[in-house]
């Protein structure tokens, strides 16, 4: 069984890990990827189950930046329902609680690098046998999230 997590986003990502197999992981960005290599690497990961990361347009978007943005999340969620896969939206608090990432404030840009380079370490501390990048270090700590809670979710 595989547990995957999926950050969607231009700079988001996918991982999975392998139940029962302590350093059986693998993750890819997003970016340059096609839908249909979206759900060709997908559908490798079946049996398995997954939480994609449930977000939305914000008000700052401009409308066509909104709509690429929901095209894109609408995309990603049709390819892991195409493979087959149970899927469950988790809102980031959700799983950011989960690790002990969650800080009080909110909003975007000057806090934003401070929370990715949180993300990023706690993501390092998981998983030290490879080098965490900000591209993949959301999608890998989803992904452990998704093994942790499997049963509650599925």
């Amino acid at each position: 069984m595989f547990y995957i997590g999926i950050d969607p986003g231009k700079t988001g990502g996918i991982a999975w890990i392998l139940s029962g197999e302590e350093k059986a992981y693998g993750f890819s960005k997003l970016e340059g990827m096609t839908e249909h290599d979206t759900w060709q690497l997908l559908a490798k990961l079946e049996p398995g189950v997954c939480v994609m990361e449930k977000v939305h347009a914000g008000p700052s978007m401009g409308s066509s930046a909104a709509f690429k943005f929901g095209k894109s999340f609408g995309a990603l969620h049709m390819a892991v329902i195409c493979a087959g896969l149970q899927v469950e939206m988790v809102s980031p608090q959700k799983w950011q609680k989960e690790f002990g990432l969650l800080v009080k404030g909110r909003g975007f840009g000057q806090g934003d690098t401070e929370k990715k380079n949180r993300n990023k370490v706690k993501a390092q501390e998981l998983f030290p046998a490879i080098k965490i990048t900000h591209a993949i270090a959301d999608a890998l700590l989803i992904a452990m999230y998704c093994k942790r809670m499997a049963a509650d979710l599925f």
